[in-house]
């Protein structure tokens, strides 16, 4: 059966002592039953605070592992299309986001599933990072939280011609851009100089270049320097930004995100793929999988149109659209190599 655990979602995982086949083996030293019982300290009860609300949050998101047979059963017979994450989804967040690599394992998944269905990623990064990053063909990126998108054909009920351009790639295919904010890309140059310069002394900080968008990364800043009450990196930005009324900002996992103050983000993003793939029918199930805040809109893009399954890509409870969830990458990669099995046995049952 697909999607099974060995290890169940009710075992505890801070219990100490090694997991095996589903079960805890504790050392044997430790098993006395004549001890008295030892009271809990105030850590006990916060650890199974913590579990009972992961607990309660798991079963509103399922996981996305556990419930894959059930989950395929329901779109038996229907078209699907897979639209990913970059950062923590394909790759863990790491401190220097310039060392956000894939495992060979991971990118193996991602080409299987490309394989057997068509097959998108949707990323706050700039689209040329990403793709440096995935190093896989036939797969279709979108950059700038989906500002930056590379598509088969032009779509007219998204901008008609005004923001399509067509290029020739390095291997000489003529493909179409669709860039929806291009306009403010002098601007978004100009933030980043200034951004760049007025956080230069804030030791840790890092300020990200991703075209239609700018990344501040703050993982790396002591909390000493970013004072949680005062908060001087996210002071700069909004002073920066008082001369940029058509700019907004954005927090993501321990970045803050500047982008143009247009009516787009990944849900659109979403939207505009299934278009241009043409695959924007009833018979369409679009799976999406994302860890971030901005995830979130295309999460509510699925659950708006009512055929889809959004995941989340998280470890603790958060407030999300998701219908399911998955722990972290490492469940993301069984997912999709789930998946594409399910392509192949399908193929193999029709046959």
């Amino acid at each position: 059966m697909i999607g099974l655990h060995t290890i169940p979602r009710g075992t505890n995982p801070t219990l100490e002592g090694s997991i095996s086949m589903g079960f805890v083996h504790l050392p044997s030293q430790t098993l006395d039953m004549d001890m008295e019982p030892i009271p809990k300290t105030k850590f006990d009860e916060r650890e199974d605070a913590i579990w009972d609300s992961y607990s309660s949050w798991i079963m509103e998101h399922p996981s996305a592992l556990d419930e894959f047979e059930q989950m395929m059963s329901a779109i038996q017979n229907k078209k699907i299309v897979v639209f990913l994450d970059y950062d923590g989804t394909l790759s863990d967040i790491v401190e220097d986001p310039d060392k956000a690599f894939m495992t060979e394992t991971m990118r193996s998944a991602v080409r299987e599933v490309a394989e057997c269905y068509p097959t998108a990623i949707i990323s706050g990064r700039r689209r040329e990072k990403v793709q440096d990053f995935v190093k896989l063909d036939d797969i279709y990126y979108a950059g700038s939280h989906g500002m930056d998108i590379i598509s088969p054909v032009c779509s007219n009920r998204f901008g008609g011609q005004e923001h399509h351009r067509r290029v020739v790639d390095e291997k000489g295919n003529e493909i179409v851009l669709f860039q929806p904010a291009a306009d403010f890309l002098p601007k978004v140059e100009g933030i980043f100089r200034l951004l760049t310069t007025r956080t230069k002394n804030i030791k840790g900080s890092r300020v990200e270049d991703n075209k239609f968008c700018v990344s501040v990364h703050f993982r790396c800043v002591h909390q000493k320097v970013i004072r949680p009450d005062t908060n001087a990196l996210k002071e700069v930005v909004e002073s920066v930004l008082e001369d940029y009324p058509d700019f907004r900002v954005t927090r993501g996992k321990k970045v803050l995100e500047v982008r143009p103050l247009i009516e787009w983000d990944k849900g659109h993003a979403l939207e505009y793929l299934l278009d241009t793939l043409g695959f924007d029918s009833s018979d369409v199930v679009p799976i999406y999988l994302g860890d971030d805040r901005t995830d979130e809109d295309a999460f509510k893009m699925i659950t708006t149109r009512g055929e889809g399954y959004p995941i989340i890509v998280s470890s603790v409870p958060k407030e999300t659209k998701a219908s399911h969830s998955l722990r972290d990458t490492k469940e993301v990669m069984q997912f999709l190599q789930n998946l594409a099995r399910w392509s192949t046995n399908s193929s193999l049952g029709n046959s």
